[in-house]
């Protein structure tokens, strides 16, 4: 795993496959921190070891909010939660499939996705982990000034992006990628669905994007994020 800092505030957990990010509210030595997403089950002393030499304390994770309900985005974030005391917060829709009381939904794959979904299936399966709160569109999720979280169905049913308007970052979950430039994301459940969602994203006009594969954007986002989605 690599820990690399997007900004003061936030920073990129990059695994073989996925990443997650590191939101940091507060300054001097004692902020509060959110995860959104939790990379690789197993992962957890990997996360722990980058955060500390960062200079920050895993203890402070507060909140671990999940996109959605794929392995490379749950794995450890069970353990993270236990181990620190976060709550752990995603959509309703996908809750019981993060539970482990639903499968998870099949995607409707594209013959070019089939090779590379075999690829994602690599990644540890993730073990069944805890919901604390069920979040829904619009809901504030206390955090990042004012973070809001948005149902974006159709990755998944219950697929989230967080936005933090006042400071202009959007994390879209995998409904956009950036691979190599800004993309309309790959393995839906529902196509036209995600694409609306995409587009509903695109209205947002973020100046930091940070998708769940791919670099961060920060370089004219808003543009390339609306046109990607046109």
């Amino acid at each position: 795993m690599d820990f690399v800092e997007i900004t003061p505030r936030l920073h990129m957990l990059r695994f073989p496959i996925g990443q997650a990010y590191l939101w940091r509210d507060g300054t001097g030595d004692d902020p509060e921190l959110t995860l959104i997403d939790a990379g690789w089950a197993g992962a957890a002393d990997e996360i722990a070891s980058g955060l500390r030499g960062a200079g920050l304390d895993p203890s402070r994770i507060r909140r671990i909010v999940l996109t959605h309900c794929h392995r490379d985005h749950v794995g450890a974030a069970g353990e993270l939660a236990d181990r620190f005391g976060a709550e752990i917060l995603a959509h309703a829709l996908d809750a019981p499939v993060i539970r482990g009381e639903l499968p998870v939904p099949e995607p409707d794959l594209l013959d070019w996705e089939r090779p590379l979904y075999a690829h994602g299936l690599t990644v540890p399966e993730a073990p069944p982990t805890r919901v604390d709160r069920e979040v829904g569109d619009g809901e504030p999720l206390g955090f990042g000034d004012g973070a809001v979280a948005l149902h974006t169905p159709g990755h998944t049913p219950g697929s989230l992006a967080v936005h933090l308007p006042r400071h202009g970052v959007l994390f879209t979950g995998d409904t956009v990628a950036s691979v190599p430039d800004v993309m309309f994301g790959v393995f839906h459940v529902d196509r036209a669905e995600a694409l609306s969602s995409m587009r509903r994203l695109a209205g947002l006009r973020p100046s930091v994007l940070c998708c769940g594969h791919g670099d961060p954007v920060t370089v004219d986002t808003a543009e390339r994020l609306a046109k990607a989605a046109s």
